[in-house]
């Protein structure tokens, strides 16, 4: 139910109903745990908590930052104590459309001057509004809303300002009629005798709110007695709250230690649990491609590559691009999304491969064997969530976050914008369905993948980008198992692997275009220093 209907329907309920002060986020949410059904948005409180005078020394915008983290942290609705409106018709029509805009149930608004002072705080010097001119605050604010349930309730100060009863009524049936949803009798009486008058006069015409700070005494059923709609409780979390800082600030500022309050406070996890942390480590786990979840990643980097000197004495993944290797990028864009398991595979000048926060894993075949060999060199790091990447390539970060939010058992990363070079081998792919905007996501699969292809005949280019999850690491597994009895298998590429398990399973195909490049030649070098 919209929280403007559940606040219309408080003010309209046969039975005396309660709303609660708070004045931020925090208090908002603990209003509503307690059970209150509804939330007074104190101007007393709210100014308080910002450090200021309850003399519209907080501006009307400093009040709806507050009260949008309010009506986020709930599901209950606000009735904000709106003092005069913030100044004429116009400064009200505003307000209410950035209330509801904020999702706020509704605002109350008082007979006095702008700016006000607190009912409390000398109340007969305090002038009220010209009758006429207020009504016309009413009325501007019941035109401009746009949900009809938005409630307006028009609070009479009469009595705060030494008026008498007959100007109470004369004011409640002048703003019932110019269409206030309630009417909000403000009295300071120690006692609830003005209010009593009050209600015997008005016959129950109107909804009718109270706010029973200075009559506290007075039983709860009398109120329900004389026909109350709603009593607000407001500002009791405010004066709470100052008092517990007042002790513990002593206690801590005399003590010099936590240790005789650290049982009277609440824990921090209570804080945690207030703001809603286990649910961000749900949703954590939806949209976060690593949370909640332990990915790890294996680098096939064993080879030497063919750039002449560049890589005479190391291996092609310690090249360096922009001051820094493929293999370190590549490290990094892992790190960076949450992957810190990270297994090298490494072969030709091994012991440069030496960094501290990876595993190393040798094929010291490396100069008869191709990378289907080091995968099952690293057999045992194919997991529930494993990244594998050619240790050669260089690619945008969204790539790699696109990868992990995938989920189907084996996905490999296919380039739609690919070029044919005479003389340079490509993993060509054949899929289900060519790249189209509407595919980029989801609904491709593997066919083939050859270096045999024709640019007419594929789709893309495998880049050496590829995930699987825990039934895609059980397939990889087992297929390898099969093609290593073959004599064959130290030729064997990624690409034999993939049309092997093609066969009896889908390999799901991502669709990129362009942003990656794989370092071949001293132009893919330049190239990638430009990415």
């Amino acid at each position: 139910m919209k929280k403007t209907t559940q606040l219309r329907n408080m003010i309209n309920s046969s039975e005396l109903e309660f709303i609660m002060e708070a004045h931020n986020g925090l208090t908002a949410k603990i209003v509503e745990e307690a059970g209150f059904k509804g939330i007074w948005g104190s101007g007393l409180s709210l100014s308080a908590a910002l450090g200021v005078r309850d003399n519209n020394e907080a501006s009307w915008t400093q009040v709806l930052d507050v009260l949008e983290f309010m009506s986020d942290a709930t599901t209950i609705p606000i009735l904000l104590d709106g003092d005069t409106g913030y100044g004429n018709f116009n400064n009200m029509r505003r307000l209410v459309r950035k209330l509801e805009q904020r999702n706020i149930g509704g605002v109350c608004i008082e007979d006095k001057l702008f700016p006000k002072t607190n009912s409390f705080i000398g109340g007969e010097a305090q002038p009220l509004a010209d009758m006429d001119e207020f009504c016309g605050k009413i009325k501007a604010a019941k035109d401009t809303q746009i949900d009809n349930d938005f409630v307006v309730v028009a609070r009479i100060e009469a009595f705060i300002a030494g008026w008498g009863l007959n100007e109470a009524l004369r004011r409640a049936e002048a703003y019932r009629l110019a269409g206030a949803d309630a009417i909000l009798v403000h009295s300071k009486k120690s006692n609830a005798s003005d209010i009593e008058a009050f209600m015997k006069e008005w016959n129950n015409r109107h909804p009718i709110v109270i706010v029973p700070t200075k009559y506290y005494s007075t039983p709860t059923n009398r109120f329900r007695e004389i026909g109350i709609n709603m009593a607000i409780w407001a500002n009791h979390n405010v004066r709470a709250s100052i008092n517990a800082v007042q002790n513990t600030c002593k206690q801590i500022f005399t003590d010099e230690s936590l240790i005789n309050v650290e049982d009277k406070i609440v824990s921090v996890g209570e804080i945690f649990r207030l703001q809603g942390a286990d649910e961000l480590k749900e949703a954590e786990k939806k949209y976060l491609p690593t949370s909640g979840k332990q990915v790890n990643s294996i680098i096939l980097a064993a080879s030497q590559g063919h750039l002449g000197n560049l890589t005479k004495d190391i291996p092609k993944t310690l090249l360096k691009v922009d001051g820094k290797t493929l293999l370190d990028t590549q490290i990094e864009k892992f790190n960076n999304v949450g992957i810190k398991d990270i297994s090298v595979v490494r072969g030709f000048a091994k012991n440069q491969i030496n960094a501290t926060n990876i595993k190393t894993i040798d094929n010291d075949t490396f100069k008869t064997t191709k990378e289907l060999y080091s995968l099952n060199l690293a057999m045992e790091s194919i997991k529930d969530n494993t990244v594998i990447s050619y240790g050669d390539i260089v690619f945008r970060s969204y790539i790699l976050n696109d990868l992990l939010n995938d989920n189907n058992d084996i996905t490999i990363i296919v380039d739609s914008d690919f070029e044919c070079e005479e003389g340079r081998e490509k993993d060509l792919v054949l899929a289900s369905k060519p790249y189209s905007r509407q595919l980029y996501t989801e609904g491709v699969t593997l066919e083939n993948i050859s270096v045999d292809l024709t640019k007419e005949q594929a789709h893309g280019e495998f880049v050496g980008l590829w995930k699987v999850n825990t039934n895609g690491a059980k397939i990889v597994k087992e297929t390898l198992a099969e093609l290593s009895k073959s004599e064959a298998f130290n030729e064997m590429t990624c690409g034999d692997l993939f049309n092997k398990i093609s066969r009896n399973h889908l390999i799901a195909i991502k669709y990129i275009k362009g942003s990656w490049i794989d370092i071949d030649t001293y132009v893919d070098l330049q190239k990638a220093g430009e990415m």
